[in-house]
């Protein structure tokens, strides 16, 4: 096996270095490059799901947050809005914090912020608390949702482009599933009469020990530069912004749903706290399980087809949610409801999975060959994912203002998923006319050859 050409790590920085990473060449993929790989992604996975966990707890806090709070419903949707807010802003430097420090190293750290936004909830989570005080302690929580970024990065660079489908949907599955992970907490809690500050308490040594077995167990890829120029080509590169707007679709459906469910229930169908808890977890679990689900679907048929078809299923659900909202039915409400996140999910896994496969179509399409070609669709794909990961997680500040605007202007959420259907249109038609649609005609001009490589974005 001839190892790819790397510059080796520098020797200032401390922790455990890679130097050489060809995951492409099967001998070494299957002698030592999959035991290491997986062993990263196991440990990635677990400092993902607590920063999940943390990112949404706000989710679950406002729940316990009764009358005695002085808290609107309109509050509420704004502070989940705003933690939403922050969670997507942070996912962009969180991408290229992994170029500067490494995998491992970058995770520890991630994971050990994770205590400064706990200890604060901790502290202030008690009537008589200012709003204000609330929204920037909210604030501090966004920071969780940055984790995500950085470990799928740092995943995408360990895995070859046949198994990037799997290990990108297990790695964000497990950190999606971090969501309804506390929320089931919670609601044991809730059922046992604990407070919020119970819920807080369990998280505080989960962190530590999520960093410690980073740093016990984790690795740093030297191959992995911090390139500025692989963020502006990235930037540049139109299918970046057009799988954002796709990725809005179903992860910003995913986390916006996760924060807002169980506001919808007890706003519109006057569940208590715990009646909406015994309900909430379950989205956002099934969501998170078939995410990797959508991976390997994608493996095997392509991304952009199970994307499409993905996208119909979605607006059929929200149809649904607009006919049992009108109606006041709160079981086909809820079915609906769980039925909407599954696909969200499943949609999640599908559209990571044409990341790279786009920009490893788009290195062929220059001639470029082998583990040349990979290198190339590693470093826009891994720049990529984290813009893209970023506005898409602004769908769920969209989704949370929808949700806010609609209960004031028409008192329930019938107005917010009537907006929301079109958006599913709208991110069925760019599928089908970027990726599955086949040109009129076949010739050798530029325009042609620009459009073959997405002939073949399907099937990758």
């Amino acid at each position: 096996m001839t190892a790819p050409s790397t510059a080796p790590a520098p020797p200032s920085r401390g922790g455990r270095w890679i130097q050489q990473w060809d995951p492409e060449d099967e001998t070494f993929w299957k002698e030592t490059g999959e035991k290491v790989a997986k062993r990263n992604l196991l440990f990635s996975v677990l400092s993902e799901h607590i920063g999940f966990s943390i990112w949404t707890m706000w989710s679950v806090l406002v729940l316990f947050m009764g009358p005695e709070y002085g808290l609107t419903p309109a509050d509420k949707f704004l502070l989940t809005s705003m933690v939403t807010l922050v969670g997507a802003v942070v996912r962009v430097p969180y991408t290229f914090a992994v170029a500067i420090f490494g995998g491992r190293n970058w995770t520890i750290v991630s994971a050990a912020l994770l205590l400064v936004p706990t200890v604060a909830a901790f502290t202030v989570m008690e009537p008589g608390t200012s709003f204000n005080t609330f929204l920037l302690v909210g604030l501090l929580a966004g920071i969780g949702g940055g984790n995500f970024a950085s470990s799928m990065t740092n995943i995408n660079a360990f895995f070859p482009l046949r198994k990037k489908g799997w290990a990108l949907g297990l790695n964000a599955g497990g950190g999606n599933i971090g969501v309804p992970v506390i929320q089931l907490v919670a609601l044991a809690i809730i059922g046992a009469s604990g407070g919020p500050r119970v819920l807080l308490g369990i998280y505080i040594p989960l962190i530590v020990v999520a960093a410690v077995l980073a740093a016990l167990f984790m690795d740093n890829l030297a191959s992995v530069k911090n390139d500025t120029g692989a963020a502006k080509d990235a930037a540049k590169d139109a299918h970046t912004w057009i799988m954002s707007f796709l990725y809005v679709g179903t992860f910003g459906s995913f986390i916006g749903y996760s924060f807002a469910f169980g506001q919808v229930l007890q706003n519109q169908f006057g569940r208590t706290p715990l009646e909406a808890a015994y309900v909430t977890f379950i989205g956002p679990l099934l969501g998170s399980l078939i995410r990797p689900v959508g991976g390997s679907l994608a493996d095997k048929y392509g991304g952009s087809k199970i994307t499409l078809y993905n996208y119909i299923g979605m607006g059929v659900a929200t149809a649904v949610l607009i006919a049992a909202s009108m109606q006041k039915s709160l079981t086909l409400f809820t079915c609906a409801f769980v039925v909407l996140f599954v696909l969200s999910g499943l949609g999640n896994g599908s559209t990571y999975k044409m990341i790279p496969g786009i920009f490893q179509t788009k290195a062929l399409a220059k001639g470029l060959e082998g583990e040349e070609a990979a290198a190339y669709g590693r470093r826009l794909s891994g720049a990529s994912m984290g813009l893209i990961g970023a506005v898409g997680a602004l769908g769920g500040v969209g989704i949370n203002l929808a949700f806010r605007q609609s209960f004031l202007s028409y008192g329930s959420g019938t107005g917010a998923f009537v907006a929301f259907l079109a958006f599913y249109g709208a991110c069925f038609v760019v599928t089908w006319a970027v990726y599955l649609r086949r040109p009129v005609r076949q010739t050798t001009t530029t325009a042609a050859t620009d459009t073959k490589p997405q002939l073949n974005y399907a099937e990758v």
